[in-house]
């Protein structure tokens, strides 16, 4: 799919996961949705998009017996989001508890490439000396799947797209699929806890998925020509 595609698909993805995530609401505070300019992302690339604060209030999520004997404010975290499309930043933290010693930041920038960009963040020598690349291959099922995640339908090596005829994936669709982007993240993680390593490990899964499943609501493409993309995002 294109760059312009791909935006439908994730806004559409985005509301699926947030209900299935939630319960459709329940425990989420929206603190702020509003357009932002003059924040400068990307190096100065962007500057103007749509900025979110939300609390995800976590204490429904968890058994009775963790609600009892959590920390107040521990079950809190914020996620500030900067949608500059075709970059968008998100930011979770913990302030009411964890304070400075945890964060995890996600930039993502969408190029018309076939992952060929190599340094697409702009990042300085002493960060691509850390940086540690990893390939995610959507139609693959790898250690990130669980086995209820792999059916027909959820499976972009199999699924077929009734409205637009795309799909399935081969073995080789990122040297010879047409049209082809790529989703460059930037994902980094700070906590000075032990304990948190199941975060990571669930959010790499939950990301592996997530790019998945927008591949699999290519079918809303046919929609973006009654919709358009700020009307499903307000949606």
């Amino acid at each position: 799919m294109t760059v312009e595609e791909y935006q439908v698909g994730q806004l559409w993805s985005v509301a699926e996961a947030s209900k299935a995530e939630t319960g459709g609401g329940e425990g989420v505070e929206v603190l702020k949705n509003e357009p932002f300019s003059g924040h400068p992302l990307l190096n100065g690339q962007f500057d103007r998009g749509q900025y979110t604060h939300k609390i995800y209030h976590l204490a429904s999520k968890v058994p009775s017996i963790i609600r009892k004997i959590a920390p107040t404010g521990s079950l809190m975290i914020h996620e500030e989001a900067w949608n500059a499309y075709p970059y968008c930043k998100t930011v979770l933290t913990n302030p009411d508890y964890m304070k400075d010693n945890f964060l995890v930041k996600v930039e993502t920038i969408h190029l018309p490439d076939r992952g060929t960009t190599e340094n697409a963040h702009g990042l300085s020598k002493e960060e691509l000396a850390k940086r540690e690349v990893v390939h995610i291959d959507i139609a693959k099922d790898n250690e990130y799947l669980n086995a209820a995640d792999i059916t027909p339908s959820t499976t972009p090596s199999t699924f077929v797209s009734s409205k637009t005829g795309r799909g399935p994936l081969s073995s080789n669709w990122k040297q010879t699929t047409e049209p082809v982007m790529c989703a460059y993240k930037l994902v980094t993680v700070y906590f000075k806890w032990f304990g948190l390593q199941s975060v990571v490990e669930a959010y790499a899964h939950k990301v592996f998925l997530f790019f998945r499943y927008i591949f699999l609501e290519i079918r809303s493409l046919k929609d973006y020509l009654i919709f358009n993309c700020s009307e499903l995002y307000a949606a």
